[in-house]
């Protein structure tokens, strides 16, 4: 069993070798197709990254009555923060209020602000939720605690927020995978083209009465083979490129605040994915471009 396999991976080897031209040109495609693939993973990965971030970063204010006391904010803080799907919760004093929208006015308002004998405005709570789905929820929840005078309602922008990640996410998967089936079908018809100049010796080796599979083994290995460093040049292509990338742009989305997937992570998925896809492709081709010379 051993030598049989041995002799079916040399002479696929051999194969490849033997039709240099026609073994190039598939390598060829492959790489060109999988290159293609790989790039719009990595766009796809990114602004998945990117999505995810985006609804992480989800949270609303709750105020307190004007009157309150910074006793009873950090009292009510302390409620909200017990709730099972709540992550965090900020307390924003009134003065802390004051000082960061005379900040925000700048200085020409300052003198509005400070002609006011009492701090008009209420204590702020900034409660970030577990889940980003449940934001809505937990506003909710919020709005009847003692105490809560107003909740900045977060369901419109969390509607907004989630229906375009969920069309950027579906648009990408739909991209994704029509590239993936173009790919199949460019990549295994390259294969079949050089398996095609070479079907009178696969006549002849079933008229001499070589088994179907005997016959079939050699091919496969060899289109595996190709898929196999047809997937392999892309990868290490689009690594290097994707690190200069990220230590260029320092991990982030250019001009935005939107980290990067790490280049380590994405080179493992990339190359997961890639060989993984390299070998189906090969392993497909081969079978099914060789069994329609094996009616003989």
């Amino acid at each position: 069993m051993m030598t049989k396999w041995v002799r079916h991976l040399r002479e696929g080897i051999r194969n490849v070798i033997r039709n240099g031209w026609m073994s190039f040109a598939a390598l060829s495609a492959v790489i060109v197709t999988l290159a293609v693939l790989g790039f719009s993973l990595i766009l796809t990965f990114n602004v998945q990254q990117m999505s995810t971030s985006v609804a992480n970063q989800l949270e609303f204010s709750a105020f307190l009555d004007v009157n309150a006391s910074n006793q009873i904010g950090q009292q009510v803080a302390d409620q909200i923060r017990q709730m099972p799907d709540v992550s965090s919760v900020q307390v924003i004093s009134k003065n802390e209020g004051m000082a960061e929208m005379k900040k925000e006015l700048g200085s020409e308002m300052s003198d509005v602000l400070n002609a006011f004998k009492q701090n008009p405005l209420p204590i702020q709570l900034v409660v970030k939720p577990k889940d980003p789905h449940e934001i809505t929820a937990v506003a909710d929840q919020v709005k009847l605690i003692h105490g809560i005078a107003a909740v900045r309602d977060p369901h419109q922008l969390a509607s907004a927020i989630f229906r375009t990640l969920d069309v950027i996410r579906d648009v990408g998967v739909v991209f994704v995978v029509a590239l993936l089936i173009t790919s199949m079908f460019l990549i295994s018809n390259t294969i079949r083209i050089t398996i095609f100049s070479r079907r009178r010796e696969i006549e002849i080796m079933k008229l001499v009465g070589a088994t179907n599979w005997f016959i079939r083994w050699p091919f496969i290995v060899e289109g595996m083979l190709i898929g196999f460093f047809g997937s392999i040049i892309p990868v290490a292509l689009l690594a290097v490129g994707y690190r200069s990338l990220y230590a260029h742009a320092k991990g982030q989305f250019s001009g935005l605040a939107f980290p990067l997937v790490p280049a380590g992570t994405l080179t493992i998925k990339l190359a997961v994915i890639l060989v993984a896809i390299g070998l189906v492709i090969g392993l497909w081709g081969g079978t099914m471009s060789v069994r329609k010379f094996l009616r003989v």
